[in-house]
């Protein structure tokens, strides 16, 4: 287990309909440690699972904040949150982790759908208590699905927060053209919530001429698995470090064959959504399975790897481990 910090459960309270808000304080008293917007963390669960969550709310308090959806498809994370776990009891997790963090200070769109809008309210306070522009745009299917609405309906300083509901006629099929302008000078994009919201953002996006590395995303949930058509063949891994290398056949993932041989590996959620296995490639041609990275990502000179889920394209991959 990597290193995790011990935490109390201070307070449960509904957020919307079907959203539970969870702040969680230092089992020994002491501030926990300090984060920024877009950051999040691995909650071990008692039940066994690990599960991510983004930090939200005002990211300047000693305490942590997160607010998790009651999914109908649960995995089994939001149903103990929502059905067994209780003020008092104690949870470890791990330090906050950030591959979401907002680029520089220029203006910014976000947004949100559904429980997506955990990291974007983090990014409004932040962006309001040190005025800089934003504009959030939250989608939800009906108004009291919206998680934090009476803090969103206060008034602000620095900028807009609207929010849009399918059930009145203004869902992001509908409404995201008109939302989405053309890109503004050093203007960045940063957007949560389902697969399909966000590959729809991308594309509207897109149309209106954003460059993809203006536009920022974090996802939570796995890619789709593989097609059995396309399954993978044996290759090699070797650490830049020994020399060492070892086959990587199709039945056992990168991590595991490492694992297997006594290497440290730093795993969290084991579906490629949480970053924690990213490691830098120095030869070969990575076969990406991650969504904790963004095509610009992928693509880039220097290129890091999920070794929880991807695998390669060439013969041998070389890791700086």
């Amino acid at each position: 287990m990597n290193d995790v910090l011990k935490v109390v459960v201070d307070g449960l309270w509904r957020q919307g309909d079907k959203n539970l808000a969870v702040r969680l304080v230092s089992a020994n008293g002491e501030p926990l440690p300090g984060w920024q917007p877009g950051a999040h963390i691995d909650v071990h669960l008692p039940c066994g699972l690990i599960r991510q969550y983004s930090l939200t709310g005002e990211s300047t308090t000693e305490s942590y904040l997160i607010c998790v959806a009651q999914e109908s498809a649960s995995r089994g994370g939001s149903r103990y949150i929502h059905q067994t776990l209780r003020p008092g009891q104690t949870l470890t997790i791990s330090a906050p982790r950030n591959l979401f963090a907002l680029r520089d200070d220029g203006p910014v769109l976000l947004l949100a759908a559904g429980i997506g809008i955990t990291p974007l309210y983090a990014m409004l306070l932040q962006r309001e208590a040190t005025g800089t522009p934003f504009t959030l745009h939250y989608f939800v299917k009906r108004r009291e699905e919206a998680a934090f609405a009476r803090e969103l309906s206060h008034s602000l300083k620095h900028g807009v927060c609207l929010i849009h509901c399918s059930s009145e006629g203004k869902s992001p099929r509908q409404t995201l053209a008109a939302t989405i302008p053309a890109p503004g000078d050093g203007e960045r994009i940063y957007t949560c919530g389902p697969a399909g919201f966000m590959a729809a953002v991308r594309d509207v996006a897109a149309a209106k001429g954003w460059p993809e590395a203006q536009i920022h995303s974090e996802a939570f949930a796995p890619a789709a698995p593989v097609a059995a058509s396309q399954q993978e063949e044996t290759f090699t891994i070797t650490l830049a470090s020994s020399g060492e290398k070892w086959p990587v056949p199709a039945n056992k993932s990168i991590a595991q064959v490492l694992q297997d041989n006594g290497v440290a590996v730093p795993l969290s959620c084991e579906m490629g959504i949480c970053g924690a296995c990213l490691t830098p490639v120095l030869d070969g041609v990575v076969d990406h399975r991650d969504t904790v990275q963004s095509a610009a990502e992928k693509t880039a000179a220097t290129q890091h790897i999920a070794l929880c889920c991807s695998r390669s394209h060439s013969r041998v991959l070389v890791i700086d481990l």
